[in-house]
């Protein structure tokens, strides 16, 4: 039970990743608040984790301050606290190379996958800053490390949320709040298959450049997270932490 009586924030809540996520801390003992812009999917993901604990969920446009700023002010109003914030919500976009792409692209995705870091930062740490306490988790990626063509607005909003997680960890050392990111490699969920068919690929192909010969599953993300948000890792701050099957040795 590392996470009892801990109230955790996930963002992006009805995506493979989150809701693999918010099981694994229910499982820990945690008070579990979901985010996702569609209230539909995160009736649909409660009921699968009702079960499993006591679970909130809250429909919010990451990139709109004011939705932002309800999540938060409604789960301290339930809860009084916030011990963990899973920051997770993000799109791939379109694929094309840099020539083909549009601004309206470009700006859809830095909206969701950086504005909406950024805004999840600045309300969730404002609380936990007061609090004294806290582990935020921000969700990048392999693409937020290293380059890869013909999704570069995807590349770029993952390095930001890289540089992103850094100057937050430092600016809130001090009141011992923790700030993290994880950069998965592929991960078997609905945003790869979106990205296959735009690569004209398939998951065998992309997996052999894995070494260890697989896409990533939910199970191997959230398991990091969990210990991200734990005590277990009370002495890590401002790191980049790869879950990419051995991507970033080669």
């Amino acid at each position: 039970m590392r996470l009892q009586d801990q109230v955790a924030i996930i963002t992006g809540a009805a995506g493979g990743i989150g809701k693999e996520t918010a099981k694994r801390f229910l499982q820990e003992g945690a008070k579990v608040v979901l985010v996702d812009v569609s209230q539909e999917a995160l009736d649909h993901v409660k009921a699968e984790l009702d079960s499993f604990g006591e679970v909130m969920t809250i429909q919010a446009d990451v990139s709109a301050e004011a939705d932002v700023e309800n999540y938060v002010n409604k789960a301290v109003e339930t809860y009084g606290k916030i011990d963990v914030f899973f920051n997770n919500a993000g799109i791939e976009g379109e694929v094309a190379p840099i020539t083909e792409q549009s601004v309206d692209n470009l700006n859809n995705v830095l909206s969701v996958n950086v504005r909406g870091v950024f805004l999840g930062l600045k309300h969730v740490l404002n609380v936990m800053n007061k609090q004294g306490y806290g582990s935020v988790i921000n969700s990048s990626s392999v693409a937020g490390l290293d380059g890869s063509p013909n999704v570069s607005p995807y590349i770029a909003s993952k390095h930001a949320v890289a540089g992103l997680t850094k100057a937050a960890a430092i600016e809130s050392a001090s009141k011992t709040v923790r700030v993290n990111s994880i950069h998965p490699s592929p991960v078997n969920t609905r945003m790869m298959r979106s990205l296959e068919e735009g690569l004209e690929t398939n998951e065998e192909q992309l997996a052999n450049t894995i070494p260890l010969g697989r896409y990533g599953e939910s199970a191997d993300i959230a398991n990091l997270v969990l210990f991200l948000a734990s005590d277990e890792s009370k002495f890590i701050t401002g790191a980049q932490y790869r879950v990419d099957g051995g991507m970033g040795a080669l």
